[in-house]
This record gives C-alpha cells, structure tokens and sequence, in this order.
C-alpha cells in the first residue's frame, strides 16, 4: 500500500539512515514522523559519530562510487563546515590488490586520476608529511577525499530535522524493547518501560542494534571494530597537519591527520571485528551485538589482540609515536552484510516495516544524499536494480551454520573472533 503523506511513520535509530531518511521524508511532504533513540543524536556510541569519519570517492562498486561522487559535492557545499578535504591514500602491502585496482579503474572511467606509488618512498615523495615505515606499499593517492567531522555533522542534520518538524523521543521513552505486531503486521514499538508507541509504519534504522530486533542471521550481523585515540603536542599536529587519510588494506588499520584544535590523532581498524553474544528480543536466539540500552563507547575497554593490532598499525604509520599512550579507545559497531550492500527495503514478511540499515562501515560518507536514496526505495521509485541490490530477501528454508559477513573486499586484518565471556562483560 502507498504511504499517504499524513500517516504516522516511526523511524527507530538518530543514525545517518534514520535522521537523513526523516528528513527527505519531511521535505517530501510527509507530516507524522518521529524519530526514537536511547540517546539524543548524536548517539555516543553510534557508528555514525566521532571525531571523524573516512569521506571517499574510492570504491570498487560502480553504484557506491557513483553516491560517492554525488555525497562528495554535498561535503564541500551544504556540509563544507564539517569537511577536510586532506586527500586519501589506500594500500596494500602486496601488489594487485583487487579492490585497489577496481576502485583505480572506476575512477578512470569516470574521469579521475589518481597518484600511484608501488613503495612508501613514493608516497612520500607525494605527500611529504607522511611519516609511515612500511616494507612494501603498493596503492594509490587521491587528492579528492579526506575526513568529516561526524559528530558535528550528525548534529547539524538532527537539526535539520527538528526545524523541519520532525519530533524525538530518546531516553527510556525512546528505547525500544522489541516490534508491536498484530498478525503479521508491525504496528508500532514497545518501549522497554512497558509502554507502547503505534504507527502506521515502522522504519528500523538501528544499525548493529537490528538483530535484536528482527531476524536478519541470513542478511546481516554485527562485530565490533576497534578505534583508538592519542594525544599530541601542538608540534606534533603541527608536523602532521598536511597528512592525508591513509589506509593500509592489509592489516586494516588507518588513520587520520590530526584533528584541529584538539590535537588528537585518530586511528581504527576496518577489518572483521569482533563478535559478542547477546539474546535477541525478536527470536530469543544469541546474535552477535553491542549492550541494548547502556553506552557502548563508555568503557574504554578493547580486548587484547585488538589493543595490539592498532599499537602495530600506529608504529607503522607513525613510528614516532608508537609507545604513546592512547588517551581513549572504543567498540566502533558495524552492520555487517555478506557483500557490503545496505539493506534498504519494505520487509517481504511483516507488513508495516520498512528496513534501512547494513551500514558495513561505509554509510556515513553519503550522508548528504542517503536520505534521498532510502527514501526513493521506501516510496518505491528507486531504479528496479538499485532495489535488487538493498532488497531484504528472505532465506530458501532454515538457515544453517554461519553465514559469512566477510563485506566488498576492502577489509583487512584477522578473520572475525568471538569474544570470551569475560571480555564481553568488559565492554
């Protein structure tokens, strides 16, 4: 059935999806949505805030490239405020990594150009503020990409949306227990106080916190990703100010220059993560995912291993600096999708439900046209392939074993490992 422009529409998660699908809504003519959240955008432990995210052209997918691009205008337009255009370097410590090639030969075909280098001294020579110790480094410089301040931008598109007229509920009234059903079909929310909310139409944008929320063990899963944070001295930043983005694909680990002002150098790993076992609300089965109602970012606490993987990658990229202490660390949680495509579509088998979510680490960039495209799917108009590719199929009979989540090629790192039990309780 069609969405009538006045029918109540509860989006669940003030991530990117949820707050830039609210707000194309809004700007589309639709008058009843709230948005409902744990925490007042921007969440403290969503994927979609820190003090920076990754803004890329740089992908071996032509759909995502093509979004890529079109973001890209909108980061040195109406989100300029928030946007460090300080270049971005990709690499791998062995040559002809696949998704470094594809991404090169998009970026030819559509024009681009790009820095290539096959060892660290040339990128050096490129960027000379690079300071990396690499035996073999193999990859590409583009001067077009840098960084966003992700909290700062979230917050600028949360408000976006309440001067549009979209409402919030965060806090114990905004967090969500589990889906209000009538048949088979979602009319609305239970709240974890025993209350409900009902709704013509719920949209899940809850990102690692889905499974909990829905059956997705054939779709999506969630791992955690470790990030961690040093402080420097104005000399230092000062030193590294004109670094760009780096990312080595074969441990997984990048980094970002400095951030102004603070001084803090940031660095996290896009590999396979880490896996927790948590009770879904949905299913009563165990899905790997961050603490439903607490702060995941609180803590501070990263298990050993992922501890050691960021120490590596810093005395790598940073030789320098590589027994600085690190001033905060985190879980950064991701959605994870087999291929690295978002899920984006009307659920097949609960009426009323509308999926946005499968971020897989990459979402944020497109926040300034993300909106646009969720809501083409939700209002149907999106391109019959693009809805092929975000579709939510359901699987062909029970799902059996674990399905690999293992995204679009461009992780790195060691495979995916389950938490102990007593790691879990530290997080």
């Amino acid at each position: 059935m069609p969405l009538n422009k006045n029918d109540s529409i509860l989006i669940v998660g003030a991530g990117v999806f949820g707050l830039s699908t609210a707000l194309e809504l809004t700007r589309r003519g639709y008058t009843n949505i709230t948005v409902l959240d744990r925490f007042a955008p921007p969440v403290p432990d969503g994927s979609s805030v820190d003090i920076s995210r990754i803004i890329r052209i740089d992908y071996a997918d032509p759909l995502y490239a093509k979004m890529a691009r079109e973001a890209y205008s909108g980061w040195n337009a109406e989100y300029k405020d928030f946007f460090d255009a300080s270049g971005y370097a990709i690499l791998s410590e062995a040559p002809g990594h696949p998704y470094i090639e594809k991404s090169k030969q998009i970026i030819f075909q559509a024009g681009g150009k790009v820095d290539e280098f096959h060892d660290v001294n040339t990128l050096k020579t490129i960027r000379p503020a690079v300071k990396a110790n690499l035996a073999a480094a193999h990859g590409y410089h583009n001067p077009i990409g840098g960084w966003a301040n992700a909290e700062g931008a979230i917050q600028r598109l949360a408000t976006q949306c309440s001067v549009a007229g979209v409402s919030f509920i965060t806090g114990p009234r905004g967090t969500v227990h589990s889906l209000r059903m009538s048949g088979d079909r979602v009319t609305g929310v239970n709240i974890i106080d025993g209350s409900n909310i009902s709704a013509s139409h719920v949209i899940l944008s809850t990102g690692a916190w889905s499974t909990r929320l829905l059956n997705l063990a054939h779709a999506a899963s969630a791992s955690g990703q470790p990030v961690g944070f040093i402080q420097l001295t104005s000399e230092e930043a000062h030193a590294l100010q004109k670094t760009p983005v780096i990312v080595n694909l074969t441990t997984g680990v990048f980094a970002f220059p400095p951030t102004p002002g603070s001084n803090i150098l940031k660095l996290a790993r896009h590999g396979f993560g880490f896996a927790t076992a948590q009770k879904s609300q949905f299913t009563g089965s165990i899905v790997s995912g961050p603490k439903p109602t607490e702060s995941n970012a609180a803590t501070g606490y990263l298990p050993h291993d992922a501890d050691q993987g960021l120490r590596d990658g810093l005395k790598q990229l940073f030789p320098a600096l590589g027994d600085r202490p690190w001033l905060d660390r985190r879980m950064c949680w991701y959605t994870d999708t087999p291929n690295g495509d978002f899920i984006v579509d009307w659920h097949p088998g609960l009426k009323g439900l509308f999926v946005a979510t499968g971020g897989a680490g990459h979402a944020f960039k497109f926040l300034p046209v993300l909106g646009r495209y969720v809501a083409d799917c939700v209002e149907e108009k999106a391109e019959a392939s693009l809805r092929e590719k975000w579709r939510l199929a359901m699987p062909e009979g029970k799902v059996t074993g674990e399905i690999s989540m293992a995204g679009d090629g461009s992780r790195g790192g060691p495979p995916l490992r389950k938490l102990t039990v007593l790691e879990q309780a530290k997080l």
